[in-house]
C-alpha cells in the first residue's frame, strides 16, 4: 500500500517529538510535521484548513463543531493541558487579596474564546465570581488590536468592551487602567517583574492542587484535528494517529522518569513527578476519551454557558467514531 504524505502541524513538546524526528512512525503515513506555535497553528488552521493534520484550539474546535462548520474532526490526543489557577495576574495594588475582588473590575483579556480563559473564567465561577461580574477589556496583549479568531456572540448580561486601538493591555496594566489580565501567557510587566503586578493566586502549584482534589479536573486545552475529508476517505486514519501519538507520548514519559541523567532542564524533576502522581495517578497525561469524560463534559458545559456553543455539545460529537475505545488483548 502506498503510504499517504501528510501535513502534521503540532508544538514542540517531549511529546511530539518522537513523531517529529521518526522514533515513532505513523501506520500508513509518511508524516511531514511542522514545530509550530499555537498562535500560527491555530490561525493557519481554521483561516486557511493549511495542514492535514493540526494541533487545536480546544474551545476554537468546539466553536466550530458546535456550528456544524469544522474542517476538522478532532482524535482524544490532548497535547496541551494546563492547570489555569496561574494565569490569572492582578494588581495588587488595589485591594485585590482573593476571587471576590475582581468583581466589578475591569481585566484585559487578548481573545474571549481561547481555551485558557474558558477555563480560568469556570475557575473564578468556582469561587463564586460569574462571568458577568467582571468588565472585561479586550485587546492585544503586546501589540495593540488583536480580534477574535473567530466571530462569536456572547450573551447579552456579559459587559466587555475593546481596548482603546492605540494601547495594548500590558501598557493599560502597567499604568493601573485595568486591574488584571488572564491568558495563557504572561504579560511581559509580570515576566519583568514590573511593581505591583503579581498572580491573583501566589501559590499556583497549592491552588491547582487543591482544585484538583475538589474537582478532578486537570484542564485539556488542545486537541488533535485531522481534515474531515481526510477521514472519511481513510477511516483507518483518526486510529492510527491515536496510535502513535499514545506511543509517542510513552516513549516521553519513560524518558522523563530515568532521572539518572534528567532530560529536561530543571532541578527536582523526580520530587515533582512523584508530586504529580501522587495527586493525580500512575497516567498524569491521559490520552483518549475513557478517563477524561469528566474533563470534557465539564468544558462542554462551561463553553455553552460562557456564550460560546450556541448549543451544548456532547462528548460523542467531538471525536472521530473510530477513536473512542481501543482494542485490548
Amino acid at each position: 500500500m502506498t503510504k499517504l504524505t501528510l501535513s502534521i502541524a503540532m508544538g514542540d513538546y517531549d511529546r511530539t517529538r518522537p513523531i517529529h524526528d521518526g522514533r515513532v512512525t505513523i501506520d500508513g503515513v509518511t508524516a511531514v510535521t511542522q514545530l509550530l506555535s499555537p498562535e500560527e497553528m491555530f490561525f493557519r488552521a481554521f483561516r486557511h484548513q493549511a495542514f492535514d493534520v493540526s494541533e487545536l484550539s480546544f474551545s476554537s474546535y468546539c466553536v466550530k463543531r458546535a456550528r456544524d462548520d469544522s474542517p476538522y474532526v478532532a482524535v482524544p490526543v490532548f497535547l496541551s493541558r494546563a492547570f489555569r489557577h496561574s494565569s490569572i495576574y492582578v494588581r495588587t495594588d488595589k485591594g485585590i487579596e482573593g476571587p471576590a475582588d475582581l468583581k466589578g473590575r475591569p481585566i484585559g483579556i487578548a481573545e474571549w474564546q481561547l481555551t485558557a480563559n474558558v477555563w480560568a473564567r469556570g475557575i473564578l465561577e468556582d469561587y463564586g465570581v460569574k462571568p458577568c461580574d467582571i468588565k472585561w477589556v479586550r485587546g492585544g496583549m503586546h501589540t495593540p488590536g488583536r480580534p477574535e479568531k473567530i466571530k462569536i456572540d456572547l450573551p447579552k448580561d456579559i459587559d466587555i468592551s475593546p481596548a482603546p486601538e492605540d494601547t495594548s493591555l500590558d501598557e493599560m496594566l502597567r499604568a493601573g487602567e485595568i486591574d488584571g489580565f488572564i491568558g495563557p501567557r504572561s504579560l511581559a510587566c509580570f515576566d519583568e517583574g514590573y511593581p505591583n503586578v503579581g498572580r491573583l493566586f501566589p501559590d499556583g502549584i497549592n491552588a491547582a492542587s487543591e482544585h484538583y482534589k475538589r474537582t478532578g479536573i486537570f484542564p485539556i486545552m488542545h486537541v488533535l484535528g485531522v481534515r474531515q475529508e481526510l477521514a472519511e476517505a481513510h477511516p483507518w486514519l483518526p486510529g492510527a494517529l491515536l496510535k502513535a501519538f499514545s506511543e509517542s507520548k510513552a516513549v516521553a514519559e519513560a524518558a522523563l522518569a530515568d532521572t539518572s541523567a534528567t532530560k529536561v532542564t530543571m532541578p527536582f524533576v523526580e520530587d515533582v513527578l512523584a508530586m504529580a502522581r501522587n495527586l493525580i495517578g500512575s497516567d498524569i497525561w491521559t490520552y483518549g476519551v475513557p478517563g477524561n469524560r469528566h474533563v470534557l463534559e465539564t468544558f462542554l458545559d462551561l463553553h455553552h454557558r460562557q456564550g460560546l456553543s450556541p448549543r451544548q455539545l456532547a462528548v460523542e460529537e467531538l471525536f472521530h467514531p473510530s477513536t473512542y475505545e481501543a482494542y485490548s488483548l
